[in-house]
């Protein structure tokens, strides 16, 4: 299953000339690169604003020039958040290069890869692997291998709730 899913993945891959991103056949995606501020999103929202946009504890967006705020939800590790990269340029205009996804119940942006101006070769967003691996270990699944996931479903299960388990196969 795992290898099908990867193959459909890599086989939506976008043009070298077009951008740096990679399409991943999700509906709603649209590859973008764009110019955003690094900002703290509760902060934003909710003038929450502890200082360096949270010390890395808390989920960071993108404003747009335009205004609009996009959640920065993804980096290019697989269930890797792009925080850890994108924390050393809160408060700092960024180019970013990723997928933006856009439907009815949500608006966010999956960084792939980002750098400070144009002059600069975008940097793929990897900092989450590279921290969990110097904490962890190396380990090519770090999903399943994370302590404090694995003890969170051993306290209360994989849906979060005491006693709820899923059906057995």
């Amino acid at each position: 299953m795992r290898k099908t899913i990867l193959a459909v993945c890599f086989a939506f891959t976008a043009s070298p000339q077009a951008q740096a991103a990679e399409a991943w056949g999700i509906e709603g995606e649209k590859l973008v690169e764009f110019s955003a501020r690094v900002v703290d999103i509760a902060c934003t929202l909710k003038n929450d604003c502890p200082p360096d946009c949270g010390g890395g504890k808390r989920l960071l967006g993108l404003m747009t020039e335009d205004g609009k705020l996009r959640a920065a939800v993804k980096a290019s590790v697989d269930f890797g958040g792009a925080v850890r990269d994108l924390l050393p340029y809160c408060g700092k205009t960024i180019q970013v290069d990723g997928l933006l996804i856009e439907n009815p119940a949500i608006t966010m942006v999956m960084v792939q890869r980002m750098r400070e101006n144009a002059s600069q070769e975008r940097r793929k967003t990897l900092t989450f692997q590279a921290d969990w691996d110097a904490r962890n270990g190396k380990s090519d699944e770090w999903y399943r291998n994370d302590p404090l996931a694995n003890k969170v479903i051993a306290d209360d299960g994989v849906y979060g709730i005491k006693g709820i388990e899923p059906p057995k196969q």
